[in-house]
């Protein structure tokens, strides 16, 4: 069984042609740029909107813990008392709580994903398995790309690639395209701002090359954090000495998802980060290019 928070359709960034983009929920980084929260935690969480609260107090009512609770006149909300139950989502007559996550059987994915299959047969798509980290339910995501494979659904993988080399090469066995997420070369930096030791990432990148795997590199560029010419240079340094990467691809930030962070109770740490200015994009752009790679800014 699956945790999932979304599957979306008609997806024309993550991999060729038109597909559908299948969201595990859960991962064990903790990039404080994440632009999508809800993707982080593996259990279902609760997203209020604030702007759609009417004040009906129905969530409040429902409530059976005292997550809920009236005070001065507004819901308060305590995480510390929620049970996670979800029925103040059922009870509020605006969708101002939404449930985020859902257990999925593999059978149920699969079903969703051939839904569109016509779609991709006409365009060249396929399905793409993002997340969260779609390598932390290996065993079900194994499962789900044997069935797409039966139906000979071109696969792509958007990976940080933190798993064991065990799960990687099992998942990697029918996946065509590997979209791989490239945070930060420097490991004492890369603890400080994803919260884990990036080894096993940077050997699974290595493990793809020498499997012969299509890779696409990703690199969020982060102002402050990983784009000083230092950090530049490691990335190319490590990525020529790796070879067989077909693309890299240029992800600058943005704090358009900052709004998210409220919506789970959660701080943004990085709201004082500004987006990468376009010359300094062009620079990064040009620098990849002249040390014979192919580059291309967004996804």
């Amino acid at each position: 069984m699956s945790i999932i928070f979304n599957i979306q359709k008609y997806s024309i960034h993550d991999g060729p042609g038109i597909r559908s983009t299948v969201f595990f929920k859960g991962c064990p980084l903790k990039c404080k740029w994440c632009h999508n929260p809800e993707s982080q935690s593996f259990e279902r969480e609760i997203m209020f909107y604030v702007d759609r609260c009417i004040g009906c107090n129905y969530c409040v009512n429902e409530c059976e813990n005292g997550g809920l609770y009236l005070e001065d006149g507004n819901i308060v909300f305590d995480k510390e008392k929620c049970l996670g139950c979800g029925k103040c989502c059922e009870v509020c007559p605006t969708n101002a709580r939404e449930f985020i996550g859902k257990h999925m059987t593999t059978d149920a994915v699969f079903h969703e994903i051939l839904k569109d299959k016509i779609f991709y047969d006409e365009s060249k798509g396929g399905v793409t398995f993002s997340g969260g980290e779609p390598l932390s339910q290996g065993s079900d995501l194994i499962d789900i790309i044997k069935k797409c494979k039966e139906r000979k659904i071109h696969i792509t993988l958007d990976t940080s690639g933190y798993a064991s080399e065990e799960i990687l090469k099992q998942v990697c066995e029918n996946v065509d395209l590997v979209l791989y997420d490239l945070k930060v070369i420097d490991n004492e930096k890369h603890k400080e701002y994803i919260g884990v030791d990036n080894k096993i990432i940077l050997e699974n990148l290595k493990i793809l090359v020498k499997l012969n795997k299509r890779v696409f590199v990703r690199i969020p560029l982060i102002p402050g954090v990983n784009t000083n010419k230092k950090d530049i240079e490691d990335y190319i340094k490590f990525l020529k000495e790796t070879g067989g990467i077909e693309e890299v691809d240029i992800l600058p930030y943005h704090n358009i998802s900052s709004e998210k962070y409220n919506r789970l109770n959660k701080e943004y740490e990085l709201k004082d980060v500004e987006v990468p200015s376009e010359k300094m994009l062009d620079e990064i752009k040009e620098d990849f290019e002249k040390n014979g790679f192919k580059v291309k800014i967004g996804g």
